[in-house]
This record gives C-alpha cells, structure tokens and sequence, in this order.
C-alpha cells in the first residue's frame, strides 16, 4: 500500500486512539474531527496511548483498507502540536519516518518547492519538524 508514490492528502491524529476501532469507529473519527470526506483517497493516520501500534485508515476505490504495524521494541513518536486540532495535514515523508522510527524534529529537510496555497499544511509540517 504504501511501497508507491501517494498523491493524495496523509491526516495525523494528534490524540490518542482506541485502536480496538475498527472501519466504522476509525471513519467516525474522521467524519466528527475532521469533517473531511472519506473517499477523497487521502490517508487518516492513528497511534495508540501506547505508541507502539499505527493503523492507516484509507478508501480504496470500491472500500475502505485498514493498514496496521505493532512494534514488538520501541514506540512510534506523536506528532506534537500547539492548538486543538485533532488531525494535522502532514506529507508522505513524514509518514515513512513516523513509520521507520526516525525523529521527524531532527532531520533537517533540504529546500523543496511546496505547494503554498494550502497555509495548514504549510503550518503543520513546520510544527511536526520542530515539534
């Protein structure tokens, strides 16, 4: 699922979750907080109070796809925000670190161009390096 270029839009929790949820729960979740339409193809990412389990939730052109990974060492880092949102808009890259167990606030990213029309996201990957 995620060995290919993700075009669409990847949402962070920033709180904790029950991942005893499962495709109904998870997609409540999104539809409460966030009140972004599920079957835009973009990803809804939780981790558990623990931090050692991630599930991915997704719509897949006919359904809706869990992805899971629980760690058997270790703990996934959250994503440390100032403000009440319940989801931060991040990109792809910093999903694959959250995933690979690598610190997002100490890798210095090199200039890219980014698409500026969107000021959260902009906000949201600065606050996830920094963080």
């Amino acid at each position: 699922m995620l060995n290919r270029p993700w075009t669409g839009r990847v949402f962070l929790a920033t709180k904790t979750t029950d991942l005893r949820k499962s495709f109904d729960g998870l997609a409540a979740l999104v539809e409460g907080s966030l009140g972004h339409p599920l079957r835009s193809g973009d990803l809804f990412v939780f981790v558990n109070r623990r931090a050692t389990q991630v599930r991915v939730l997704y719509w897949d052109r006919d359904g809706f796809c869990i992805w899971m990974k629980r760690l058997e060492v270790g703990t996934f880092r959250r994503a440390s925000v100032s403000g009440e949102s319940d989801f931060i808009d991040v990109d792809i890259g910093t999903l694959m670190m959250l995933l690979e167990g690598i610190d997002a606030a100490v890798v210095k990213r090199r200039k890219r161009y980014r698409d500026h029309t969107s000021k959260l996201a902009t906000d949201v990957v600065r606050a996830c390096v920094s963080g």
